[in-house]
């Protein structure tokens, strides 16, 4: 029985062949396309579990495909770049990838990623819980924020980023910290990722009234998903 679906979108066919030799022989199933356009096409119609993209690819590049699936779907997405500069593993980032490899690459690598973040993925299922706090409610299970009962649009990391630090009201984590949980198996970065994730998530939870919790920076260290217990309802209830 297969361990999960994986689709790799690349051009070049020895990447392809490549990835699906290690992949099937490690027990997944693998769909393979060779341009942008049918690589969203098959993310519809097969329902891959994880998807492996290549940023340059003809009719559709990596970064179209990747902004595209993420309007639709939460299906875990690794990118694969020629190229190892900050912008473009940072662009892949904030529209939704949850990492990325640079090429040239070894196979054995492309292929604890992808365990790491299914094994994150079906985690998060079996423990699906609720976290609610006055005026924002957190369904961990159907990827939703309310604000106010009102809807706020996430992106995969965001989420993933507020589900870690509001789990633990009052925790003080360091942006190493924040980096190895959120974005996972031995992802290469730096404070600013976890910085500029931190402001939009902050913008897009403003709320017309006050709330006695925020995202708190803690100079110096990190960052904590603060409660002002003083306040009226400031006690966090979660359900799990």
């Amino acid at each position: 029985m297969a361990k999960g679906k994986v689709l790799i979108a690349d051009d070049d066919p020895n990447v392809l062949e490549l990835l699906t030799l290690y992949l099937t022989k490690d027990g997944y199933q693998v769909v393979t396309v060779r341009d942008g356009s049918e690589a969203l096409r098959q993310t519809r119609e097969s329902k891959p579990d994880l998807l492996i993209l290549d940023v340059m690819m003809p009719r559709l590049d990596g970064w179209e495909v990747c902004r595209a699936v993420r309007q639709e779907s939460f299906v875990p997405i690794i990118m694969l770049t020629a190229k190892g500069e900050d912008y473009d593993r940072i662009l892949g980032l904030e529209l939704g990838a949850d990492d990325y490899v640079v090429k040239p690459f070894n196979p054995v690598e492309v292929v604890a990623r992808v365990k790491a973040i299914l094994r994150r993925v079906n985690r998060e299922k079996e423990g699906a819980k609720i976290l609610e706090f006055p005026g924002l409610h957190i369904d961990v299970a159907r990827h939703e924020v309310l604000v106010d009962d009102q809807p706020a649009s996430l992106t995969p990391k965001e989420f993933d980023l507020l589900v870690f630090l509001a789990e633990r009201p009052g925790w003080t984590y360091t942006r190493e910290q924040i980096l190895s949980q959120v974005w996972g198996y031995d992802f290469v970065g730096d404070g600013r990722t976890v910085d500029a994730h931190i402001k939009r998530l902050r913008q897009k939870l403003v709320s017309a009234e006050p709330k006695p919790w925020s995202i708190a920076t803690v100079w110096g260290v990190g960052y904590k998903f603060e409660e002002q217990q003083e306040a009226e309802g400031g006690v966090s209830k979660t359900q799990h």
